[in-house]
């Protein structure tokens, strides 16, 4: 089950911080016209979320790698379920539906990892 909790947790990672760089670098209105969603905020709170995910994704990873502070990574997890939880209530809003099974997939990836590390399977 610990090999399961870092495949996850390491896929996920890379789709946030490869997210949060894509909304960090690229320009708002660029962004905004491929992915419409960012119409509705602003390019402050875009590159706001851009940050959560990088920072969320590098939680998820560096504490269990270094061995440094490894409950931060559930912490993460825990974050990050609760970033993609708006995500799904934003889609919902939206009716984006058919966007939002990758939204599920990441929030029920999150709360896998969360589970997995605070419960049974915690770092040794």
């Amino acid at each position: 089950m610990n090999v399961a909790l870092w495949i996850v947790a390491g896929i996920f990672a890379i789709g946030f911080i490869a997210g949060g760089i894509v909304k960090l670098v690229s320009p708002y209105g660029k962004y905004a016209a491929k992915a419409h969603w960012p119409e509705d905020f602003t390019p402050g709170n875009v590159k706001f979320m851009g940050t959560v995910e990088l920072l969320g994704g590098l939680g998820l990873l560096l504490p269990g790698l270094l061995n440094i502070a490894p409950v931060l990574v559930p912490v993460a997890a825990s974050g990050m379920a609760l970033y993609m939880a708006g995500a799904v209530t934003e889609r919902i809003r939206r009716a984006e539906y058919k966007e939002i099974l990758g939204d599920l997939l990441f929030l029920a990836g999150m709360i896998f990892v969360a589970w997995g590390r605070f419960g049974p399977f915690p770092f040794d």
